[in-house]
């Protein structure tokens, strides 16, 4: 079995590899984000206690961040879940008619928020350094998003998706970039936008 500080480095290293920030997994577990933290700087130990939630919240086994050798036909199988990479979105259409998919990613169905999800395949660096080029960015179908949350928004006029941070005003909505060279865009009843969902995390090859 694997000591504190092994287990909290093994559950790390997973949040690195999904990209799974220390706030997403703190609200995946329930916890407040500063007693994730303090986990992961070795400034508290880590309550066993916990270990199926966080377990779960990474997508693997209890055993495994223990490092439990199990028997193979004692392993738990998770259910997996095609989730569609969507290539273009026409206005009308539905999100994911089949014409609209350019693949799909398979995921652990315990990692996943409730909802409708698809994947969005970031273009561009307007939002580097948070999403870099290329990048496939997990969204939760959804029409509202908070201030400062980061959505899928369609551009109605040019019948094109892009992921942008949300601002909203008396009137306006403000699609901001996160990199400074780009400008902020305006929604407005010429320019008319409509929120597809909310960006829950995105998986990167960088």
């Amino acid at each position: 079995m694997k000591s504190n500080t092994e287990i909290v480095a093994t559950m790390q290293q997973l949040a690195k590899k999904q990209h799974i920030s220390i706030s997403e997994l703190a609200r995946r577990v329930k916890m407040a984000k500063s007693a994730v933290s303090k986990y992961f700087n070795g400034s508290r130990s880590f309550p066993l206690n916990r270990i199926d939630s966080f377990a779960q919240a990474l997508g693997t086994t209890s055993e495994h961040l223990l490092g439990v050798e199990m028997p193979n036909n004692m392993i738990p199988i998770s259910g997996v879940v095609k989730i569609p990479i969507i290539g273009v979105i026409a206005c009308g259409d539905p999100i994911t008619a089949d014409e609209n998919i350019d693949g799909y990613i398979e995921e652990p169905k315990e990692t996943l928020p409730s909802g409708n999800l698809f994947y969005l395949r970031a273009k561009g660096e307007s939002m580097t350094p948070t999403i870099p080029n290329g990048a496939s960015v997990l969204i939760r179908q959804q029409p509202e998003v908070e201030d400062g949350e980061i959505a899928a928004v369609l551009l109605t006029n040019e019948n094109e998706a892009t992921l942008k941070r949300i601002k909203h005003t008396d009137k306006l909505i403000l699609l901001l970039p996160d990199n400074p060279k780009y400008e902020p865009i305006v929604s407005t009843s010429e320019n008319p936008i409509k929120i597809l969902g909310k960006a829950i995390r995105f998986v990167s090859s960088l």
